[in-house]
C-alpha cells in the first residue's frame, strides 16, 4: 500500500495551555479534562511532549492540550525540544491559556512567554493561577502589565472559578463544526525505555511530535496524535517505557508507567517496539505478555535495523554481506519465535525510525491486524473446517473416554472468540487445543490477533 499519514483535523476546536515552568498548567488539564491525564508534581519540568484530552461544558465539547514549560533561555537540549513542542501547540490551537502564578508574581519568564505569545497572533486568556483566597484573587491585577488582556484568578487545584474561566473559553472558541462518525482506530506504541519508541511516532507521523532524546525515560506522559491514513482515521499514542515494577523508584515514572498501562487498555492495536542490538531480553518478554493477556491484535517491530551491518559484522552492500544480513536476520526471526512463542501470530517488521527504512510497512500491519481480530466467520464454514480437522487428526483417547466436539460457534466482540460444545472439557488436551487454534488460522488467517478457544459441556 502506498498511503501516507497524514495530520487529520480533529473536529474539535483546541485550548493549548503555556506558559514558564511550574505555573500549575497539568492540574489546570487535569481540572478542565475531568481526569488525571497529565502528571503533577512540584518539580518543574514534569510535562515535556504535547497531552490532548477532551473538556465537555455547558453542552460544547473542545480539546485541551499541555505543553511543557517555556524557557527561551534554558540552554539544555531536552528543554529546547520541550519549547518547540509548546510553541508547535500554540500554532495549531484556536486559543491559548496563558498561565501565570498569582504567589510568585510577575517573573522575567512571564514576560519572555508572553512576547512570544505575541508573535503567534493566536487569542489568548490570561490565567492567573494558585489564587486559592480573595487576597490572592486581588493580586492578579499586577499581571495586567503583561500586556495580554484581563487575568482570569483560578485555582486549578481547588476547582475554584474554573467554571468562569470555561464561559470565558466558550465565548471565545470558533463555531463547532459536527464530529464524523467515522471509527477511529487506536493504536499504541509500547516497549520498555529508549528503545526507540518517540523516534518510530515521529517518522509515522512525518513531523517531531514526540521529544527524542538518548537518556531513558524523556517520554513521561502517553503522547497523541489523530491521523488519516490511506482514508481511515487513525489514533497513534506514543507511551513512556513500561519497566519492571522494582525499578520503579520515583512517583513520576510510577505515573509514567501507569499511563502507559492506561494507553495500552484504551487501544485497539499495539505496536511492540524492541532493539535490534539487544533482541529480546527479559523487560520484552514481560511487556509482551501484557499485550498478549490484554488481548490486543498486535505488530512487533525491530527498530534501529539500520544497525544490522554493525551487528553482522559485514557490508550490506555486497552479495555475501547481503548473505550474512539475512542470516542474522533469519536468525534473529528463529529466537524471537522461541522468545515470545505466545505471540507467534504477530508479524515481524525489521525497521529503522532513523531512516525510514520499512517504516511504510507498519501502519499497513496495524491495520491489517485490527482488521484480522474482527474478522467473523460464518458457522457454517466454522463448523465445516472444525469438522474436517478432526477428522484429519482425531483426538487422543483417555482413560477410554475420547473428546467429541458437537459445535463450534464465534462470539461477536473482538478478538475472536470460538466456544466449543463439547462432550467433556477435561478431555481437551494443551496440545490438541493448539491443534484446533493452528487450524482455525490456516482455514482463516487471523494474522496478528490473538484467538481464544472455550470448551464447554
Amino acid at each position: 500500500m502506498n498511503n501516507q499519514a497524514k495530520p487529520r483535523l480533529s473536529s474539535n476546536a483546541i485550548v493549548a495551555i503555556v506558559g514558564r515552568p511550574n505555573v500549575g498548567k497539568s492540574a489546570l488539564f487535569n481540572r478542565l479534562t475531568g481526569q488525571r491525564k497529565a502528571i503533577v508534581q512540584d518539580t518543574p519540568g514534569i510535562t515535556r511532549d504535547r497531552i490532548y484530552g477532551n473538556c465537555e461544558w455547558n453542552g460544547r465539547n473542545f480539546t485541551v492540550c499541555d505543553t511543557g514549560g517555556l524557557d527561551p533561555e534554558d540552554p539544555d537540549i531536552l528543554r529546547r525540544d520541550i519549547r518547540r513542542q509548546a510553541e508547535a501547540a500554540v500554532e495549531e490551537a484556536d486559543l491559548v491559556l496563558f498561565v501565570v502564578d498569582v504567589r510568585a508574581g510577575i517573573q522575567p519568564l512571564d514576560e519572555e512567554a508572553a512576547a512570544i505569545l505575541r508573535q503567534h497572533h493566536k487569542p489568548v486568556l490570561l490565567v492567573a493561577n494558585k489564587a486559592e483566597t480573595l487576597e490572592m484573587e486581588a493580586q492578579a491585577v499586577e499581571f495586567y502589565a503583561l500586556g495580554m488582556g484581563d487575568p482570569y484568578p483560578v485555582s486549578a487545584i481547588h476547582g475554584i472559578s474554573t467554571g468562569d474561566l470555561l464561559d470565558a473559553i466558550l465565548e471565545r472558541l470558533p463555531a463547532e463544526v459536527k464530529p464524523s462518525d467515522e471509527q477511529e482506530v487506536t493504536v499504541a506504541l509500547v516497549g520498555r525505555p529508549n528503545v526507540g519508541k518517540s523516534s518510530t511516532l515521529n517518522r509515522l507521523l512525518g513531523q517531531e511530535r514526540s521529544i527524542v532524546h538518548d537518556q531513558a525515560g524523556t517520554t513521561r506522559d502517553s503522547v497523541e496524535a489523530s491521523i488519516d491514513y490511506g482514508g481511515r482515521a487513525m489514533r497513534l499514542i506514543d507511551t513512556a517505557g513500561l519497566r519492571r515494577q522494582a525499578k520503579i523508584d520515583e512517583s513520576v515514572e510510577y505515573y509514567s508507567s501507569l499511563r502507559a498501562s492506561q494507553s495500552l487498555e484504551k487501544a485497539d492495536v499495539a505496536i511492540l517496539v524492541i532493539d535490534a542490538r539487544d533482541g529480546v531480553v527479559a523487560q520484552d518478554k514481560r511487556v509482551a505478555g501484557d499485550i498478549h493477556e490484554s488481548g490486543k491484535p498486535s505488530v512487533i517491530v525491530v527498530n534501529k535495523w539500520d544497525l544490522v551491518k554493525e551487528l553482522a559484522g559485514v557490508s550490506a552492500t555486497d552479495e555475501a554481506g547481503r548473505g550474512k544480513v539475512e542470516e542474522w536476520k533469519q536468525g534473529f526471526v528463529k529466537k524471537l519465535g522461541k522468545d515470545l512463542e505466545f505471540m507467534a501470530y504477530a508479524p515481524v517488521i525489521f525497521a529503522s525510525a532513523l531512516t525510514g527504512e520499512n517504516t511504510e510497512e507498519i501502519l499497513d500491519a496495524a491495520l491489517d491486524s485490527y482488521d484480522e481480530s474482527r474478522r467473523k466467520v460464518p458457522t457454517a464454514v466454522l463448523n465445516q473446517v472444525v469438522k474436517e480437522a478432526v477428522a484429519l487428526r482425531p483426538p487422543p483417547s483417555y482413560k477410554g473416554d475420547r473428546l467429541k466436539i458437537k459445535y463450534v460457534s464465534q462470539r461477536p466482540a473482538p478478538p475472536p472468540r470460538f466456544t466449543f460444545k463439547c462432550n467433556s472439557p477435561d478431555l481437551v488436551h494443551f496440545s490438541y487445543r493448539r491443534y484446533l487454534e493452528n487450524q482455525l488460522r490456516e482455514a482463516f488467517g487471523f494474522v496478528g490477533t490473538p484467538i481464544e478457544l472455550k470448551f464447554v459441556k
